[in-house]
């Protein structure tokens, strides 16, 4: 008789099984649930009572879990520990562990790390186990504070706050919130330029293999939104976008910038200019054909000043020693506001002003020399009126604006050329990118507090969170070792591969 020969354990399964012996008592709990959710009769409140009692054993189950990996990653004894580590050129020295709260997606942990004292005196302590853990502002693991950054920029604190109770049972301050927040911010902003002209680099690629007529546009704006600020009222902020458009029109993607309101909008300036140059730099690098340039605004004085100043000073990568030949074209929705204005000064509010502002709006998108046109008709009414002084103050106000752009105000070339005429997608950025979140009822803002939203809700709308998240938590430090643990070697792998 043959006996079957006994198989040594798997180290692996061995580790894992105690890993979960501390689920015991909730694996036991789940299958109690399943008994006698199988014991009822099915009906739409069992059902829906029954799974949300499993989320909550399941939400448990991973935090004991995520506690205890996350745990038995640093050394159980001091002396196991290394003596020094170095974070930059700073070094460290050990001390004894001592406990945090932190907040994870399956609820709050209790973590137990060694603090490091920074030799300089002075200088902030460290706890390794939490810089390769990744928390964020010392409360939160990435993933939660990676979903507190996405949910505040689209929903209020309070809204942030029951979504994290309800979905995650954490339940956090006002303070807190806002301070991961501004944390993670923080570490995104520094690598958002970089994952905006990848995905500028990538619809310029994708424009230039498409089909149609006209070579891609990369397409430019600017504009202002007046937002509440606390103490102060309403101030004017920036926002500008960068759009492709392919060989047919279409607009393949747009990335967002927001600024808060600031004397100048310089930073703005300094931010678009530096992602301009990046991409068509980069562009020219790759091979690729230089596309067509247009900035579509409307004629503000920033807008103004920007194309004078900075646009078409702009080097050409393509062609050394010359600048880049950029078309500015006035936003032709808001050339024919003022077109409308001059219609109602002129007949007032009626079907005459109606027909006369269809006509000349009609004249000045398809004929040339179509402003022109809409002046000389409107000159020849106003000669043969009379008007009031308010009226012919608002009068001459649109009269003028049209007058002085003019030049930029070509749309029927515009439109043989393929290029685009409105700013539509610049107008919705004042909207998306900071009505709908900073001007809600009751609302003021700091500028720092609002320039944070801001900050999270561009990465979002220019569809780049993804890579920026990643390249952050790629870019994040790390300590090394610089002297040994004086006991046995280190737990955690990153600690005993240095030592």
């Amino acid at each position: 008789m043959t006996h079957p020969t006994p198989t040594t354990p798997d180290p692996a399964i061995s580790d894992g099984l105690d890993t979960l012996r501390p689920l015991q008592p909730l694996l036991h709990a789940l299958a109690a649930e399943v008994r006698a959710f199988r014991q009822q009769p099915l009906t739409p409140q069992r059902t829906c009572a029954w799974e949300k009692q499993l989320a909550t054993l399941l939400r448990e189950a991973g935090r004991l879990l995520v506690e205890h990996e996350y745990n038995r990653r640093e050394a159980e004894q001091l002396t196991d520990a290394p003596l020094r580590l170095r974070l930059g050129v700073a070094e460290y020295r050990r001390r004894p562990k001592s406990r945090n709260t932190i907040a994870t997606w399956f609820g709050t942990i209790e973590l137990r790390r060694y603090l490091y004292e920074a030799l300089e005196p002075g200088e902030k302590a460290l706890f390794p186990l939490e810089q390769q853990l990744g928390i964020e502002a010392g409360r939160a693991t990435p993933a939660l504070a990676e979903r507190v950054g996405l949910w505040s920029a689209e929903h209020e604190q309070e809204q942030v706050r029951a979504l994290l109770r309800a979905e995650h049972g954490v339940h956090w301050s006002v303070q807190s919130v806002r301070k991961v927040a501004a944390s993670l911010r923080d570490g995104l902003v520094p690598v958002a330029a970089a994952a905006q002209t990848t995905a500028l680099l990538q619809w310029l690629a994708q424009a230039q293999a498409s089909r149609g007529r006209h070579r891609p546009v990369l397409a430019v704006g600017r504009d202002g939104v007046h937002v509440p600020l606390r103490h102060e009222g309403y101030h004017e902020a920036a926002t500008a976008t960068v759009s492709v458009l392919d060989r047919g029109g279409r607009r393949l993607g747009t990335v967002y910038l927001g600024r808060m309101p600031e004397s100048g909008q310089g930073t703005l300036t300094a931010l678009l200019t530096a992602l301009l140059r990046a991409v068509l730099t980069a562009c020219q690098a790759r091979g690729q054909a230089a596309p067509r340039l247009a900035y579509v605004t409307d004629g503000g004085h920033h807008c103004r000043d920007y194309f004078r100043r900075v646009l078409r000073r702009l080097a050409d990568p393509w062609r050394p020693g010359q600048t880049l030949a950029w078309e500015w074209v006035l936003d032709f929705w808001h050339a024919c506001g003022y077109v409308h204005q001059l219609a109602e000064e002129l007949f007032g509010d009626g079907a005459t002003a109606a027909a006369w502002f269809g006509k000349w709006r009609h004249w000045l998108r398809h004929r040339r020399q179509g402003v022109s046109q809409v002046l000389r008709s409107a000159m020849w009414h106003y000669n043969h009126v009379r008007l009031s002084t308010a009226g012919r103050k608002a009068y001459w106000k649109g009269y003028q604006y049209l007058r002085k752009h003019a030049p930029w105000m070509q749309y029927p070339e515009y439109r043989r050329r393929g290029l685009p005429l409105g700013s539509g997608v610049t107008e919705a950025a004042c909207k998306i990118v900071f009505s709908e979140r900073l001007k809600r009822s009751g609302m003021t803002w700091t500028r720092a507090g609002g320039q944070v939203i801001v900050d999270l809700r561009v990465l979002v709308l220019s569809q780049v969170w993804q890579p920026t998240h990643q390249a952050y938590l790629a870019a994040r430090p790390l300590p090394t070792n610089v002297a040994r643990a004086s006991g046995a070697v280190s737990a955690n792998p990153i600690c005993a591969k240095s030592a």
